[in-house]
This record gives structure tokens, sequence and C-alpha cells, in this order.
């Protein structure tokens, strides 16, 4: 990673990819989280973010992730250039913060830092650009900036901001921040003209250190340790344990509501965190009756409903006001006014000994991904993806025989002292015990058919001799 890499004059965005947005499962599990699923029939929220900011008038985006999703932010932002860093354990945002403002200051103390969550939907990208350079103005003149929404209904799953004196067009000092209210609350605070807190934040590299070292006392000291101990990780940073001693808490709670820099201004934006499946659905383009529908879908006498399917054929008769999600491993179906309980079910889940409140049945590995298509006693059957030029670990098992089959692409195979290349509809038999590894030599990603025999078939039946990835 080139460390705080920054064009001078340019805002740096940083986009904090933690949290797992349980309330969008069973699309989004803890390992695979709501900000890098497809939705609205186009690419993942996390995609979008780094597309808003990839453009001109932006410098070189950070990404803070965990260690764990690495290869995967990596994957998703493609051929856009894009500095990683990565977290040992996470402690909220106000490390994460702080790390984003070292990073730039070591680069240029007077940077522009903008900070923002990778699960936001933004769809005009021109007016938010226009809200940035507004924040970038009031962050020059050493506030720390929020961008405000106003509410377009009393919501209770969003902050709220009461406006202080005026700063400019559109631009206010914060009297204060209000957390998350009942129902009550929130309409008392839309009568009084309080803005949605929308968690996107701007300011000088400096003035945020500054803050933080006030008003945080150590907390800077420990990141800056982090990052010294740190090295690089396949091409992102990863931070030392140092990390580890920081504070978990959030830089809303640590600075913004103690500091007297904040500033808010008031962005006209079409905008929604995506919170929830009632989210979903009110983004999402809808029929006359209120029906939105992504996959392979059909529904008849239904009114105001989201409806997916990830494969099978959903159908739906003679229902209203549901959110219907059908994914390879589970099913939701539960009122879209009740939406918001959806953590509480993944709650129950996890406590349940559930895998699914977790992983996801497509499960993505740096080299692409697989998904159990079928198990039974004594076998299971997945479909493999790899990436053009990337190759699975060489391995062994001592419990399985594995037969693969071709389905896409040319994939070359190792099988102990041999080297074989498949083509679409080939195959191969890995007896048990034999060491064998799968690539991709092609351009286009190779698919192929694995049928697992024998009498343990779980993932820790892994010896891995050699791995690109550095996995053990």
């Amino acid at each position: 990673m080139t460390k705080a890499s920054t064009t001078p004059g340019l805002p740096v965005p940083v986009i904090l990819c933690g949290g797992s947005g349980s309330r969008l499962w069973p699309l989004s599990r803890k390992d695979y989280a709501k900000q890098h699923i497809p939705l609205f029939d186009g690419p993942s929220l996390f995609r979008r973010t780094l597309r808003r900011v990839a453009g001109g008038g932006f410098g070189k985006p950070i990404a803070i992730t965990a260690a764990g999703t690495r290869f995967l932010v990596a994957d998703q932002a493609g051929e856009t250039p894009l500095d990683i860093v990565l977290e040992p354990e996470g402690r909220d945002t106000l490390a994460a913060v702080t790390a984003a403002a070292c990073l730039a200051a070591r680069r240029d103390p007077e940077a522009t830092v903008l900070v923002m969550p990778s699960d936001h939907f933004i769809p005009d990208a021109s007016a938010f650009a226009a809200a940035v350079a507004a924040a970038g103005a009031l962050a020059a003149g050493g506030r720390i900036v929020t961008l405000g929404l106003r509410p377009t209904a009393p919501a209770t799953g969003y902050g709220y901001i009461a406006r202080g004196a005026p700063l400019g067009p559109g631009a206010f000092a914060v009297e204060r921040f209000v957390e998350k209210p009942d129902a009550a609350r929130a309409a008392e605070l839309v009568a009084q003209g309080c803005l949605w807190n929308a968690g996107i934040f701007c300011f000088r590299a400096d003035t945020a250190l500054a803050e933080i070292g006030a008003l945080a006392p150590g907390v800077r000291e420990t990141v800056e340790r982090a990052i010294a101990e740190g090295g690089d990780d396949f091409g992102a940073l990863l931070l030392g344990d140092a990390f580890r001693e920081a504070p978990r808490i959030s830089f809303d709670h640590a600075v913004m509501e103690r500091t007297r820099a904040a500033a808010v201004v008031e962005a006209d934006l079409d905008w929604s965190d995506i919170g929830d499946w009632r989210a979903v659905w009110q983004q999402s383009p809808r029929d006359a009756e209120g029906v939105a529908r992504e996959g392979r879908v059909f529904a008849v006498d239904v009114r105001d409903s989201y409806l997916r399917s990830e494969g099978r054929l959903v159908c739906a008769l003679g229902v209203e006001g549901l959110a219907v999600v059908d994914t390879a491993d589970a099913v939701l179906v539960a009122p879209i006014a009740r939406a918001q309980e959806v953590r509480q079910l993944v709650a129950g889940l996890e406590e349940g000994g559930f895998a699914e409140a977790r992983s996801p049945a497509r499960v993505h590995r740096p080299w692409g991904w697989y998904q159990t298509m079928d198990k039974g006693e004594r076998f299971r059957v997945k479909r493999i993806l790899v990436h053009p030029g990337r190759r699975l670990s060489l391995q062994r098992h001592h419990h399985r025989a594995e037969h693969w089959v071709v389905v896409r692409g040319t994939a070359e195979v190792v099988r102990d002292d041999e080297t074989l290349l498949l083509r679409e509809n080939e195959s191969v038999y890995l007896p048990l015990g034999c060491l064998h590894r799968l690539s991709n030599p092609g351009r286009i990603p190779v698919e192929i058919i694995e049928v697992q025999t024998g009498s343990y078939l779980e993932e820790d039946d892994i010896v891995r001799t050699e791995d690109d990835f550095g996995r053990r």
C-alpha cells in the first residue's frame, strides 16, 4: 500500500467497510456484509460508494476493513486504484478515523479527509460532490463537518442533528446531536427542523488529530504505534496489534458530540443507509401495486411487498406488506413494517447455533468462491469458481476423495507428480491423500463441479503445503 496516498487540494476519501448489516439477513451475513451484496439489480453498495469518489475531484481512496475481507474488497474494487488498510480487530469508528487521519497527515498535515460508510445508497453523484465541496470549504476553516439530510418522515433508525448558528448557505454550527429516538421524539425533532445524521464526515487531518488528542487522550498514540508496527499484507497495510488497545467507541460519541468545531452542511441528496428490507423496498423500482421484484419471482394479487430470489422460482399469491427473500440456504418471510426486527431474529439464530446466521451459502475466498449445492451422508457437491490468474492452495485431505468436472473455462490441475490441462466437460479424480491444486491459467473464470466423498467433509480437513495467500 502507498501510505496516505493524496493529491494536493483534493479530499482523501476514506471508506469504512466494517459492520455486518444483520437486518438484511439472509442476504447479508457476518462473513459477507451488506455493503458487498448486489442490490437493485446492480453492483454492491461498496462498489457504488467507490465509484462516487473514484473520478475527478477526489484523491486516491482508502478503504479500512477487517483483515478477513481484504480480498473481497480488492476484488470488488477491480481496476479502481485503492489503498486498503486492515484492522486486526474491529474497534468501532474512532480508531478507524484516527488511522485515516494519521495516514493522510503523513503526506500532508492539511489534507482534507472525507470519511464515509461503505453501505449508503446515494444515486446522484453530482449532488454528493456538491455537498462534499461545501463541507470541504468549512473544513478548510478548521471545522469538523458532518452531512445532514432533511428528514422525509419521523424515523427511529437514524440519529438527528439540531442546527445552531448559520455559518453560510446551508451550513450551520451543531447545537447538539440526538441519538436514535423513539417515534414520538422523532416526530418532535422533525417538527423542530432537525436533520438526519448521515455519518459522513469531512475535516482537515491536523484539525481532527488535534481534537482526537484533546477529547480522546492516547488514541492517536496507540494508532500511530499500530501503523508503525504494521506491514504489507498482499498489497494492503495490516495494522499492528497495538490497534487492539484502542478503545471500542465511535467517532461520533468520542469527538463529534463533544467538540466545539462540529458543523453540519444540509445536503440535498436522495440518501438511504439501506438499514433494513423496508429501505430496500422503498429504493427499488415498484409496479402499480407497490411490488418490487428481484430475481425469478412471480406474483398474483400482491401489494406493497418485496420479493427476491437468488435462484429458485419464488411465487406469491394474495399477500400484502411482506418481504420475501430466498437464498440457497435460508428463506426470510416477514412483514415489511417489522423489518427492523430482523436483527433480533439473527441474534436468536446465533444463540441457537445456526451457521446460517454467520456464513452464506456462497463462501468467498481470495481466489474466487464456492457454494455447496447438495450434501448427504458421506458426500458433498460444490460449485467452485476461480478467477483468471488465481489458484487454490497446494493441498491434501485425510478423509475425502474428490472428483472435478470442468463446466466453464480451462483448468490446470496438479495431481501429485502430474499436471493436467482440462477443458469444458473433462474431469479428473483425486484420490484420498493425493497432493493437488486447481489453477486458472486463462482469461475467463473457471467453474467446476466438485463431488466429495468420504467419512469427514468439513473445511478443516485441508492440509496446505503451499498457498499464494499465506493461509495455513
